[in-house]
């Protein structure tokens, strides 16, 4: 994994020092991302430039280093990323004449677009990826990003440059950098807990869309297009299912997830897994002991508090594996020290608060391994979420049945809800159970499933309200053409998921969180075969009778005892609420008082003062929407924003 950073300068002004010295600042911000090696390449006549940093995984000689040039000398990139298809390409270029340096994935990349083009690359590449592409003889330069959106890449246009990084804060190395806050993303954000694709928190910067490629000529004209797209994954499987016996889907799965697993073990540095005895990680972890002739090494963090410590049962599986494991138990100070550093980890507010943990357990494992598989994407593509039970029960049920059900589950108080539920057994016990239920009258008060789906994953309902001058973007979830395309209300659902939540939270957490400390995260799951593959499986093979990842669970069940792995879904949290009524309260009560609510003029204060009094009185537990304007807050202040 790497880090990538680079312009093209339009007006061709500066010499080849200058350009060097620009690149190779922007390049040292993602030291980080890349902390083996640095390097930069320039063409001051046609005013390009590239910078890259190295994590070295595979070919750890100088043969893998970049920006690399390809041998015919036309075309030279700078990659984030890894192909785990390269070891099937190389014999085909091998036997078209091409001789190879090293065995980098890298090299095997630059020579296929040499010998076939990029569109045609494109189509044999399995896995993750971010890269510039420089073509010396056309003068060039196309941008792009892997189809699912694992590895992140923004671009846009600054002071006559086209610019791209890995992570915005190369930008800050530009001599001229002045960026301009976006009130629109801002209220997209406040929504969602993240900036939405293809927004950025800055204006005139982007992020690269999955799937795509952004080409630039020298003149500085782009031209952006799809390579994959997902709607055509989703609309292809439903047009062709894939009929057949449960036996048989089974193992259709467990071999294309086993050799998805088995090409992500390549590696030519110490390769572990995050094993939270889930459905998800276990089912990897299955996999890599099933496909691995070395010994599993698994690592996970736990939580004293009982509600939020998955490390028992992720022992647990470890131990019926036959795993090398290792567990660290996070106090709450060792994980409140955490948050002062979010803001610059992830550059743009961000607050998905299993942030805190994600990093927690990236620090852990990288003192091991330098390469880590994780269990990510099982909930999109399997429906696993709570939210995709609510819509198969919202699917069947008449509008006024759904506001009457809304009002009756608002009664009640989150307080009174998890009463209830502490009478049920622990392993039946719903997570955060009071929560979801006024989440859920939240759903059915919509009547609609559309705006349902908003609510279910709204920090904010009203954003609008909250940012002034700013206009929330209408993406995605607010499309209401998606129902003639997928007429089913669980696709839907799981395609919006798969589209924004999943790379623009999921992703974008994971990657940020594991590569402020120089470690790889490989997410066999979502291999583009196995999404294509799972838009033609049928909806029964994803729940029954209530019940998400069906055909995952079954998969695992041939390698677990089923009673090891079955718990209701608690996902990698922490316990944000309580602290911000206890220890994090004096640092929440600063960014959060009225005077600093109103600096600049961007929030308006009343209804976060208003929430911020609910939650410190426990009438309502409102740590995510608070959690939203606590990280911009911490964000913006040393930006002077």
């Amino acid at each position: 994994m790497c880090g990538i950073a680079g312009f093209l300068e339009l007006e061709r002004r500066s010499g080849t020092q200058a350009l060097e010295a620009i690149a190779d600042a922007m390049a040292a911000t993602l030291a980080h991302r890349g902390p083996d090696a640095r390097g930069v390449f320039v063409d001051a006549e046609a005013g390009i430039a590239l910078g890259h940093t190295r994590l070295s995984i595979i070919d750890l000689s100088p043969a893998g280093a970049q920006p690399m040039v390809s041998a015919n000398g036309r075309y030279v990139i700078a990659y984030n990323g890894e192909v785990y298809s390269a070891n099937e390409i190389r014999p085909e270029l091998e036997a078209l004449g091409h001789r190879f340096r090293g065995h980098s994935d890298t090299e095997v990349m630059v020579e296929a677009i040499a010998e076939w083009g990029l569109r045609p690359t494109l189509d044999r590449l399995i896995g993750m990826f971010a890269f510039a592409l420089w073509d010396r003889k056309e003068r060039r330069l196309s941008l792009v990003r892997d189809r699912l959106g694992i590895k992140p890449l923004y671009w846009g246009r600054q002071n006559g440059r086209v610019v791209f990084a890995s992570e915005l804060k190369a930008f800050e190395a530009l001599p001229d950098w002045q960026p301009k806050l976006n009130p629109d993303a801002l209220a997209s954000y406040l929504r969602l807990s993240y900036v939405p694709s293809p927004h950025s928190i800055y204006r005139d910067i982007d992020k690269l869309a999955p799937g795509h490629v952004v080409t630039i000529d020298e003149q500085g004209k782009s031209e952006a297009s799809a390579y994959w797209s997902l709607m055509d994954a989703a609309r292809q499987g439903r047009e062709a299912p894939l009929e057949v016996g449960d036996g048989q889907a089974v193992n259709i799965f467990e071999t294309l997830l086993g050799d998805a697993v088995e090409r992500r073990l390549v590696s030519d540095v110490p390769l572990g897994a995050f094993l939270s005895g889930g459905i998800d990680s276990s089912a990897v972890a299955a996999m890599m002991r099933a496909r691995s002739n070395t010994a599993v090494r698994t690592y996970s963090i736990g939580f004293d508090e009982d509600r939020y410590d998955e490390a028992p049962h992720a022992k647990a599986v470890a131990e019926h594996f036959g795993t090398e494991h290792t567990e660290l138990y996070v106090t709450p100070r060792e994980a409140q020290d955490v948050i002062p550093e979010l803001p610059m980890i992830y550059d743009e507010p961000f607050a998905d608060s299993s942030q805190v943990p994600t990093y927690l357990l990236s620090k852990l494992t990288r003192q091991h391994v330098t390469v880590a598989l994780s269990g990510d994407g099982g909930d999109e593509l399997f429906a696993g979420y709570t939210r995709h039970r609510f819509a198969r029960a919202l699917a069947n049920m008449p509008e006024s049945l759904g506001r009457g059900l809304a009002c009756g589950l608002g009664l009640a108080g989150p307080a009174l809800w998890d009463r209830l539920f502490d009478l049920f057994p622990a392993r039946k016990r719903p997570w955060l159970g009071g929560d979801k239920m006024l989440k859920a009258a939240a759903m059915f008060q919509q009547g609609g499933e559309a705006g349902a789906y908003r609510s279910l994953v709204s920090a904010w309902d009203e954003p609008g309200a909250i940012v002034r001058q700013g206009r929330e973007l209408k993406g995605p979830i607010f499309d209401g053409s998606l129902a003639k395309a997928l007429p089913d209300g669980l696709d839907r659902m799981q395609y919006l998921d798969t589209l924004t939540y999943l790379p623009d939270d999921i992703l974008t957490k994971v990657d940020r969180a594991s590569m402020a400390v120089a470690l790889e995260v490989r997410v066999p799951i979502l291999d583009h075969r196995l999404v294509e593959l799972s838009w033609r499986l049928p909806s029964r093979f994803k729940m029954r009778r209530g019940q998400g990842k069906w055909l995952l669970r079954q998969v695992l069940y041939r390698h677990v005892p089923k009673q090891l792995v079955e718990r209701p879904k608690t996902g990698f949290a922490i316990p944000i609420g309580s602290w911000l009524k206890g220890p994090l309260r004096p640092w929440a009560e600063e960014l959060l008082s009225e005077k600093r609510l109103a600096a600049g003029g961007l929030l308006n204060p009343a209804p976060i003062r208003a929430r911020w009094r609910e939650h410190l009185e426990g009438r309502r537990n409102w740590h995510s929407p608070l959690w939203t304007v606590l990280m911009f807050q911490a964000w913006r202040e040393p930006r002077g924003i």
